[in-house]
């Protein structure tokens, strides 16, 4: 079932490049300078599995109907009144304006499914701006970098939830038999670890070319699997090597590639070879997963060349939360994708983790919680004053993201977030699963909202 997007905002916060990314290729001109888009452009954009067409407009800004602006923001009208969806964009680097206070009013008396995206937040410099854009009243902002392609596997997500019909329609159109959404999954490690062969002995065929050589594999390679009725999208990708020794320009794009596979999937699978499991690499690689909010099941390879001895898998459990404290109990399966052992245990393994990546909490037992936690152990007073913390709520799940809201949020020890992680993740069955904790001060709910005129 096609739909049609429009990409509207102010001028400059990046909607054309969010339009040339859509479609793939560059037909959008793009400047530094403001006003570059003048008219409505058309063109087939695809996210994900998800085929659309997609508007770029003019920026909106407040003008006279007759002038030139005037015109740019009636055809900018125009496409939202044509689009199923809206993606309203911001600037989360500088925050958002007056001017996007007005026309975030303008999303919402369309009527149209709307997604809040904040742009340019490559690194950490847009994530103020980025929960200062809830105030705009249109949902959770989805934090991406059109420039840098980070962010479209969570735009894909919100996508997926504002036009829930839609999307599920031609999804399930494209995939024959329909049923459940396939859970997309990434398989990644460092090169010869046994990731082709794992796919091939996933799916029954030698669908994919295995050799004792590293980097035989160059691209990312999906295909589909049905497990016990649950379907499953599967990404094969190149080794990741250290980036030192990334030189060759192809294994340049090949590591580039398997990180884009890591960006769109829903559940990753980090690999490792049970001769030298948790190297440096290997902490790298599920540190870069966790970074990405993706959710992660270790898998330790070629389990039939290890001697059998009592303990084994428990030794291999405490190396990994010794290794990855910030993915306390992650889910970990010992395999052998030569012989097939321990492949139900690794899909079991998926579909649990994918589950927890989606949990919500009831905001009620959240904040039960939350006053157990900071009874049980106070936050530590800062320059003889004492932190005072409000409340919590869940801001989204895919991972799990709580925000919480404080007093001096700048001055909560880091040992004290910790602290309030490993509860959460304790008390609500969250093994393994990346958390975001986000601190935000109580502020004038005021500040910032345009004058209204008499």
């Amino acid at each position: 079932m096609s739909f049609t997007i429009a990409i509207v905002g102010r001028p400059n916060v990046g909607k054309s490049t969010l339009f040339n990314r859509l479609v793939g290729r560059r037909t959008a001109l793009v400047d530094d300078r403001p006003g570059v888009t003048r008219d409505r452009r058309e063109g087939e954009g695809r996210l994900g599995d998800l085929d659309f067409t997609v508007i770029d407009t003019a920026g909106l800004e407040e003008s006279a109907p007759e002038s030139l602006t005037g015109r740019m923001r009636a055809q900018t009208e125009t496409a939202m009144a044509q689009a199923d969806a809206i993606f309203f964009m911001i600037d989360a680097r500088s925050g958002p304006t007056g001017v996007d206070q007005v026309f975030a009013e303008l999303v919402r008396k369309s009527g149209k499914p709307s997604v809040l995206i904040a742009n340019k937040m490559e690194g950490t410099a847009g994530e103020a701006g980025r929960l200062d854009a809830y105030a705009l009243g249109l949902g959770d902002p989805v934090a991406i970098s059109a420039e840098h392609n980070e962010g479209l596997a969570d735009l894909y997500d919100a996508l997926r939830v504002a036009l829930p019909e839609r999307t599920a329609a031609q999804i399930e159109a494209a995939s024959e038999p329909s049923g459940p959404h396939p859970i997309r999954v990434a398989i990644v490690g460092r090169p010869n670890a046994g990731k082709s062969t794992l796919v091939n002995r996933l799916i029954g065929e030698e669908r994919l070319l295995t050799a004792p050589e590293a980097g035989t594999t160059r691209d990312a390679i999906a295909v589909d699997l049905d497990w016990h009725g649950q379907k499953f999208r599967i990404h094969d990708t190149a080794g990741i090597r250290r980036r030192a020794r990334v030189d060759e320009k192809l294994e340049k794009l090949s590591v580039a590639d398997a990180l884009n596979a890591v960006r769109f999937a829903e559940v990753v699978v980090v690999l490792l070879d049970v001769e030298n499991a948790f190297e440096e690499q290997d902490q790298r690689i599920a540190d870069l997963v966790e970074q990405e909010g993706r959710a992660i099941v270790i898998a330790v390879n070629k389990w039939d060349l290890k001697e059998k001895t009592a303990g084994a898998i428990g030794k291999l459990r405490e190396q990994a939360d010794e290794k990855l404290k910030q993915m306390k109990g992650v889910p970990l399966a010992a395999v052998s994708a030569m012989t097939g052992e321990g492949l139900d245990r690794l899909m079991q393994a998926i579909v649990d983790a994918f589950a927890i990546w989606n949990k919500r909490i009831p905001t009620a037992a959240l904040n039960r919680w939350f006053e157990h936690a900071v009874d049980a152990h106070p936050p530590p007073a800062v320059s003889g004053r004492r932190l005072r913390l409000n409340y919590i709520t869940q801001a989204k799940a895919r991972p799990p993201s709580f925000v919480l809201f404080c007093t001096r949020a700048d001055a909560l020890p880091d040992a004290y977030k910790r602290y309030l992680v490993n509860s959460l993740r304790e008390s609500f069955a969250l093994p393994g699963t990346p958390i975001r904790l986000t601190l935000r001060e109580k502020g004038n709910p005021f500040k910032g909202r345009a004058k209204r005129k008499h």
